[in-house]
């Protein structure tokens, strides 16, 4: 057959009158044959309704829509709180926050896993088996054949058995309609408490003020005497009831001798004699930048190979980070005749990734 000839050429083709009165069966396989699809084989997989290997198959992928359905709703529940998510110091309590966004990751897996194993052994254990061979054409379809393709998605949806099988649309609209519920909840759930308001929760601010203390992970506080030249130490701010935000991680840095910092306008002052502090967080996707080589004076993000020069005040020098790592100005205070570091105020600018890229 040419390319130009329309297959509907080839046979009988009913008017729209006779095919209101044919079943959606022959009115399928007569549309399917007038669009150049052979039907070659098509059988019920179940030619006896309401079998017990029906019933078995239907039970089996219920249990999945089920399974999809219950992560779905772990999802939500996880995520509206049932696990804490605020990260704190390991001596401040529990550690269970290191579980929130594992188990968001799994049960969405578990979800859309199910539901789509689902799917899958709905068509190869309930659809009809069926072989078809169809022919190329290039013509646009006439009014009957229109007529005669509806008949055919109509006779695919009676195929499904929706109607018949209660159990099956229960759970599969179930499953659907909480996975759908999912992306709704993370987005309208992230927006509901506002970030700008409460201690450390702010967009352009974090817990360092005047005066707060820069301890370590465990509370203790770090001395001018605990890094040796060229060290790198991970501090936090040490405030009442201990730190409950993900903007807080700092690197204090001990320079080599020798080493100086060319400091950003207006922050010459931020550093104490051979130290100095700069936000952990990584400007280009958040991830920690802590890797250090001390010879060099150069900072390395592992996610993404950003690389900062910490005698440039962290100005980025490789990779996809555009910003300079945000600069803590330090002092210290005398405690029992020991230099303990303070911060004299809070980053300057906003801590973070992408969101807060500017020209």
């Amino acid at each position: 057959m040419s390319q130009t000839q329309h297959p509907a050429d080839e046979i009988a083709v009913p008017s729209a009158d006779e095919l209101a009165e044919m079943s959606t069966e022959e009115a399928m396989i007569l549309g399917a044959e007038a669009d150049g699809v052979h039907i070659v084989h098509r059988r019920e997989r179940f030619p006896i309704a309401g079998t017990r290997a029906e019933r078995r198959a239907e039970r089996i992928i219920a249990l999945t829509f089920l399974i999809g359905f219950l992560a779905a709703v772990g999802f939500i529940v996880v995520f509206c709180g049932a696990v804490p998510f605020e990260w704190h110091l390991p001596s401040q309590g529990s550690q269970d926050f290191r579980y929130f966004t594992p188990l968001l990751g799994i049960l969405l897996a578990i979800s859309l896993a199910a539901i789509g194993i689902g799917v899958v052994l709905w068509a190869k254990w309930l659809l009809p088996e069926e072989e078809a061979v169809q022919d190329r054409h290039d013509e646009p379809s006439p009014v009957t054949e229109q007529i005669m393709t509806s008949a055919t998605l109509i006779s695919g949806f009676n195929d499904l058995g929706v109607g018949r099988r209660s159990i099956l649309k229960s759970t599969i609209g179930l499953a659907v309609g909480a996975l759908t519920a999912v992306p709704l909840v993370a987005l309208v759930g992230a927006m509901i408490k506002k970030p700008n308001k409460g201690p450390g929760q702010s967009l352009f601010h974090t817990l360092y003020t005047a005066g707060t203390p820069l301890v370590y992970a465990d509370g203790r506080r770090i001395s001018t005497d605990d890094l040796l030249p060229g060290g790198i130490e991970t501090v936090f701010p040490g405030v009442p009831g201990g730190v409950k935000a993900g903007d807080s991680p700092t690197l204090l840095i001990r320079l080599r001798p020798g080493q100086t910092v060319r400091a950003r306008k207006g922050q010459a002052g931020f550093g104490f004699g051979d130290y100095v502090a700069f936000s952990k967080i990584c400007t280009h996707a958040g991830c920690p930048a802590s890797l250090y080589e001390q010879q060099t004076g150069r900072l390395l993000c592992p996610c993404h190979q950003s690389q900062f020069n910490v005698l440039e005040d962290a100005k980025p020098i490789f990779g996809p980070a555009t910003r300079s790592l945000p600069k803590l100005p330090i002092g210290v205070e005398e405690v029992d005749g020991k230099q303990y570091f303070v911060a004299k105020g809070d980053f300057p600018e906003a801590i973070g990734p992408a969101f807060w890229e500017r020209p």
